[in-house]
Formats: C-alpha cells, structure tokens, sequence
C-alpha cells in the first residue's frame, strides 16, 4: 500500500526519475506521507544492495530520453543491507576532529559475491587532511545479504 501511494504520488506529478516519497508510521502500521525528494538520497546504495538495480545508471538512461528498463513489479527486495558512516569527529562536541589521518585501512571487500558483500565509498586514503571547512565525514561502509527466494 505504501510503496503504490509513492507511485501514484510521482504519476500525479508526472515525475519520472529517480527520488524518494517518506513516510511515518504508527503502531498501528497506518502511514502518513512525510515528503517527497526530488533527488538521489545519499543512501541511495542500500536500495541497491537489495534491489540489485544501479539507480544512478537508471538516472542518467531517464535523463538521456531513454525510458526506465524495470517497471516496479520487476524490482525484487531481497536481504538485508546496512550503511555506517564514518566520520572524523569528536563524539563528545560532534566538531570536527581536524588533522592529518595517519591511519586508515578500509574493510577487505575480496570476499563479496553476488548476494552478499561489503561497499565502502570514501574520498580519502592515508595522509589525507580532515579540515574544518567540510563534512568530517570520511567513508560511508555497507555490508549486504541479498537472501534467497
């Protein structure tokens, strides 16, 4: 019922790519429409861990004229997927911890397979400068199960 009323939301307003419809929902499971992004969420990787669909790729065919190669009931959602951020930050006065990064090792990701693995996006490697004019955060880190039927 959700996932058809963020449908008919973009249908309504003739939106045709990528975004997100939020919702809140009580104890009752009755959900109440929250907002609708226009835009590729940050946390766009967890829907493709689970889905298995590239929606930057699918983002770019729309843009290009092309039309999307999945309808909804093609998008399966299997498994289980979790993001950690990762930052460079004091956790007692959330600032930046500003500074030269002289240790960082991001996790193996040899061991992935098709249904199960770890992503780690990041734009930094060692000796990198964590300054106070940006986000202190350092790498985003997904580990995903994609389970069987």
């Amino acid at each position: 019922a959700m996932g058809e009323q963020a449908c008919q939301l973009a249908r309504a307003v003739n939106y045709q790519s990528a975004g997100t419809v939020e919702f809140l929902v009580d104890s009752q499971s009755n959900f109440y429409f929250l907002e609708m992004n226009t835009r590729l969420q940050v946390e766009h990787p967890i829907t493709e861990c689970i889905t298995g669909v590239d929606i930057v790729q699918e983002m770019l065919r729309v843009a290009a004229g092309h039309p999307l190669s999945y309808t909804q009931t093609d998008i399966p959602i299997k498994g289980w997927a979790v993001e950690c951020r990762v930052y460079a930050e004091d956790p007692v006065r959330y600032l930046p911890s500003i500074g030269l990064l002289t240790k960082y090792i991001e996790p193996p990701v040899s061991g992935n397979t098709p249904d199960t693995g770890v992503r780690c996006d990041s734009g930094i490697v060692e000796g990198s400068s964590i300054s106070i004019h940006y986000d202190p955060m350092i790498s985003k880190v997904r580990v995903y199960y994609w389970a069987p039927n």
